[in-house]
């Protein structure tokens, strides 16, 4: 290396560096990482291009290159990830939020108007769909729920961050035992539960296999679907007549999921939600308003922009 880095020049040695190391976002890892490094935005970077760093600077911003070229998320270098334009910790304790699931929070949105309602969310992590449905509904009385004491943790120092803390109950619970069915408590229910199968688990990013929480991830059995349908069984009962269960799942685990949805007594509709790529990406499931209604095919959802569900028949 030379003795003066510009920013610029830095930021192209490590772009070229980490993608030699196979990274699949090396520009962009980059800038994050830089400007974690020295306290500033990233779009300041680009004022700046031509700013020498100090040596401390460049001494600890090779720290976070020998790291993420280990294939350490960038999101736990940096310990925090944005969701639903909400800045959130995250750690080895919880799943770093995708995108995706921001999905699941239009159709909670979608589902209730703002009249206060009681919503649990099961397996928070973070706290990211909590915290989310939080902000934009402040009538809403939530509970969210997790196996790990320390995902607990980070999940309430989120909502802290976000001034919604006090209106969201945080309890440790693996998925719903911790929560008695009669009488039935909540007019939605909301999760991305683990849904990763065995067969699928040697194939993961080692971003993804090496350092995100395996509790987290692996569903159970070759498939990943063991804990999504206990998942059903447990927590429909949670449900108020008419309430409205929302399950992230994997893909290929739409027929099988909505086949199990559909035996569970009390069932109104089942429906396959697709995300903004086209893909088959959650589950809804409602319960009748009384009585022990067959399930039925539940009408096309009208989310901004997006393609039409499918219906599982």
């Amino acid at each position: 290396m030379e003795d003066i880095w510009t920013i610029l020049k830095v930021l192209q040695w490590t772009t070229d560096y980490f993608r030699r190391k196979g990274l699949e976002q090396p520009r962009s890892d980059a800038e994050v990482l830089l400007a974690h490094a020295l306290g500033v935005r990233r779009v300041d970077l680009y004022l700046r291009y031509d700013q020498p760093l100090r040596p401390d600077e460049l001494a600890r911003y090779r720290t976070l290159i020998q790291r993420r070229a280990a294939r350490e998320p960038t999101q736990y270098i940096t310990g925090r990830q944005e969701f639903w334009s909400l800045e959130l910790e995250v750690n080895p304790s919880v799943l770093i939020p995708r995108s995706e699931t921001e999905r699941l929070v239009e159709l909670a949105l979608e589902a209730f108007g703002m009249d206060p309602i009681r919503v649990l969310d099961v397996g928070t992590g973070s706290g990211a769909i909590a915290i989310a449905l939080a902000v934009e509904r402040p009538q809403w009385i939530i509970t969210a729920c997790d196996i790990s004491r320390d995902a607990v943790q980070t999940a309430r120092k989120n909502a802290e961050r976000h001034g919604v803390a006090h209106r969201i109950a945080f309890a440790v619970s693996h998925l719903t035992t911790a929560f008695r069915p009669t009488p039935a408590p909540f007019h939605l229910i909301c999760t991305n539960p683990p849904y990763v199968g065995d067969a699928q688990w040697g194939g993961l990013a080692p971003e993804v296999r090496g350092h995100e929480p395996e509790q987290a991830l692996r569903g159970g059995g070759p498939y990943g679907t063991v804990l999504p349908r206990k998942f059903l069984q447990q927590a429909f009962p949670l449900l108020r007549p008419g309430g409205v269960l929302l399950m992230e799942f994997g893909i290929g685990q739409e027929q099988v999921l909505a086949r199990a949805a559909q035996t569970i007594p009390g069932v109104h509709t089942v429906a396959v939600v697709h995300d903004y790529a086209h893909k088959p990406r959650v589950l809804r499931v409602t319960k009748s308003h009384g009585g022990m209604a067959s399930p039925q095919k539940a009408p096309p959802s009208s989310a901004r922009a997006a393609p039409s569900p499918s219906i599982t028949s």
